[in-house]
C-alpha cells in the first residue's frame, strides 16, 4: 500500500527478486501503469489499487546497494544509475517475495524541473518578443522615413515564422540535427551569435544604408527563428514527458518571456539618453537570457526526477521494440487524429492572439491626451506590458482549476473571434494609412480593459489547450502529441501574423 510520510516523498512497497539470469545483468521489475510518472502516481493513490515496485537482490558489484535487508522494511532512493536497468527491464512479474523494502520514488523537489523548464519557456520565445518589442528602434530610428517603417512588423512575422513553422512541422516527423542535447545547444549558440551581431548593428550609423540594414535585419531574423524553432519543439517534446503541469510551465515560461521583454523595454527607455543606448543595452539582456537557458539545460539530466520519468519513456519504448523485433514505427496519423481537437484550439488561440497583437495593437494611439500614461510610455504599457503580464496570469490560473474540459474548450476560444473587431474599432491607426472606419471605443479606458481580457485569455486557453493535448494519446505518443501542439502554436502564430497584413486595409476602405 502506498504511504506518504513527507509530502515531497512517494513511497512504495517493493519485493525483493531471488532468481537472476546471470550475474552480469540484473533487472528492476516495475509493476506500475506503463507509463505513470512520479507525481502522476501522487495524484491517483488515494483511489487506485497499491502501486508495487520489485527490484533484484543487490551483489558485490554494486556497492550503492549493499546494504542489508531488514525486516522492518527499509527504504532506499531510486539512484541516478538505476536507470539503466529501467531501461533494459524486461517487465515481467514475478511473483516470488523476499523480505520487502520500501523504494523512495524521486520527486521534483523544490519544484528545480518545474523552474528550469520555465526559463527554457522563456527562453524560446526571447527573439520573437525582442524583435516585435524593440518596434519604436526599427520604425522610428533606424528606418525611419523609409518605405520598409510601414509593413515592418508583419514583415518581421512572416521572416520569423516561416522557417520557424517549416522546421516546427518538420521536426514532428524527423528528428533534426542529432540528439536532444545538440538540438538544444546548438539552437541557443545560434540565438547568442544573432544578437551579438543584432547588438553590433545597433552601435553603428546605417541611415545611409538603410536597405542593406533591413535585408541584413530579416537576414538574422530568418536564421534566429530557424534555430528558434528546433528550440522550442525540442523544449515541448521533453515537456511532454513529464506530468502535463511541466508542459504547463513552458507556456509560462512563453509568457514570462514577454513580460521580462516589456519590462525591459521600459527601463531601457527611462535611463538611456537616446534610442540606441536603449537598443543597445535591450538586446545584451537577450545575451545574458539566453547564457542562462544554457547553463540550466545540463541539470536536467543530473536531476533524479528527470531521469526517471525519462527513463520511463524509454522502458516501454524498448518492451515495444522487443516485442515486435523492429523498432515501433511512430503512428504519426492516429497520434494527429486523436489530439487534432487540442491542436485547432492550441492554432485558433494564437491566430487571433497574433491578429491583432503586435500589429494592430501597438498602432493603437492614445485617444485622451490628458490620460495618466505619458505619451512616450503610452505603447510600451498599455500594448506590450499589459498583454504579456495578463498572458502570463492567464497561464497560471489553470493551476486553480482547469475549465471548460477538453470537449469544451473549443467553445470560448471560437468566441475570442471577436477580439479582431473591437480592436479596429478602437483608435487604430496604422503608419502611411487614412483611416475611413469610425472609432467607436475612443475611451482609453475600455480600450485597455479590452487589452487585459485579450492578454488573460489567451494565457488562459493556450495553456489549457497544450495541456489538455498530450493527455489525448497513451503516454509512449505524448512527446509526439506534445511536438504536434508546439507546430500548431507556430502555425497558428504564422497565420495570425499574415492576417494581419489586411488590417490596415479593413480601416481604410
Amino acid at each position: 500500500m502506498v504511504s506518504i510520510d513527507d509530502p515531497s516523498i512517494i513511497y512504495a512497497d517493493a519485493e525483493e527478486i531471488a532468481a537472476m539470469r546471470n550475474q552480469e545483468q540484473r533487472r528492476v521489475r516495475l509493476y506500475l501503469a506503463p507509463l505513470a510518472s512520479c507525481e502522476d502516481i501522487a495524484n491517483s493513490t488515494s483511489n487506485s489499487s497499491p502501486l508495487v515496485m520489485t527490484k533484484t537482490r543487490r551483489s558485490s558489484n554494486r556497492p550503492d546497494l549493499n546494504d542489508d535487508f531488514e525486516s522492518d522494511s527499509p527504504r532506499r532512493t531510486l539512484l541516478p544509475n538505476d536507470r539503466s536497468e529501467l531501461r533494459n527491464s524486461d517487465c515481467e512479474m514475478n511473483d516470488t517475495a523476499d523480505t520487502p523494502q520500501k523504494i523512495i520514488l524521486p520527486t521534483d523537489r523544490w519544484n528545480i524541473i518545474y523552474t528550469i523548464l520555465i526559463i527554457h519557456g522563456v527562453g524560446t520565445l526571447m527573439p520573437w518578443n525582442m524583435f516585435i518589442t524593440a518596434k519604436d528602434y526599427f520604425v522610428n530610428y533606424k528606418l525611419e522615413g523609409s518605405d520598409y517603417a510601414s509593413n515592418f512588423l508583419p514583415i518581421l512575422g512572416f521572416m520569423s515564422q516561416v522557417p520557424n513553422m517549416l522546421l516546427n512541422w518538420t521536426n514532428v516527423f524527423v528528428s533534426c540535427g542529432g540528439n536532444l542535447t545538440i538540438r538544444v545547444i546548438s539552437s541557443i549558440l545560434v540565438m547568442v551569435l544573432v544578437f551579438i551581431a543584432t547588438v553590433i548593428l545597433a552601435m553603428v550609423n546605417s541611415s545611409e544604408w538603410q536597405y542593406e540594414f533591413y535585408v541584413t535585419t530579416m537576414a538574422l531574423v530568418v536564421i534566429l527563428n530557424m534555430a528558434g524553432g528546433i528550440y522550442q519543439n525540442t523544449v515541448y517534446g521533453m515537456a511532454a514527458k513529464l506530468p502535463s503541469r511541466y508542459t504547463g510551465a513552458v507556456v509560462l515560461g512563453s509568457n514570462v518571456s514577454g513580460t521580462i521583454t516589456a519590462i525591459v523595454n521600459i527601463v531601457t527607455i527611462a535611463v538611456a539618453p537616446n534610442v540606441r543606448t536603449s537598443a543597445i543595452y535591450y538586446f545584451i539582456t537577450a545575451l545574458f537570457i539566453l547564457l542562462v537557458c544554457f547553463v540550466t539545460f545540463f541539470a536536467l539530466p543530473l536531476n533524479n526526477f528527470y531521469s526517471y520519468n525519462e527513463a520511463l519513456i524509454e522502458r516501454q519504448q524498448k518492451q515495444l521494440q522487443n516485442s515486435t523485433g523492429t523498432k515501433p514505427r511512430t503512428p504519426y496519423w492516429t497520434i494527429f487524429k486523436k489530439c487534432l481537437p487540442q491542436c485547432f484550439n492550441v492554432f485558433f488561440v494564437f491566430f487571433v492572439t497574433l491578429s491583432i497583437f503586435p500589429s494592430v495593437h501597438s498602432d493603437i494611439k492614445q485617444a485622451d491626451p490628458n490620460f495618466f500614461i505619458e505619451g512616450r510610455y503610452y505603447t510600451a504599457v498599455t500594448c506590450f506590458l499589459t498583454f504579456n503580464v495578463t498572458a502570463m496570469l492567464g497561464n497560471m490560473i489553470p493551476s486553480l482549476g482547469q475549465w471548460p474540459g477538453p470537449k469544451f474548450l473549443v467553445i470560448p476560444v471560437l468566441l475570442r473571434l471577436l477580439f479582431i473587431p473591437f480592436f479596429l474599432f478602437c483608435n487604430y491607426q496604422p503608419l502611411g494609412v487614412t483611416r475611413t472606419l469610425p472609432v467607436f471605443f475612443e475611451n482609453d479606458w475600455v480600450y485597455w480593459t479590452g487589452a487585459v481580457l485579450l492578454g488573460l485569455s489567451s494565457g488562459y486557453y493556450s495553456s489549457l489547450a497544450m495541456m489538455y493535448c498530450p493527455r489525448t494519446v497513451d503516454p509512449d505518443q505524448a512527446a509526439t502529441a506534445g511536438m504536434f501542439a508546439a507546430a500548431s502554436l507556430i502555425t497558428g502564430i504564422f497565420v495570425g501574423v499574415n492576417f494581419s497584413i489586411v488590417m490596415p486595409k479593413i480601416v481604410s476602405v
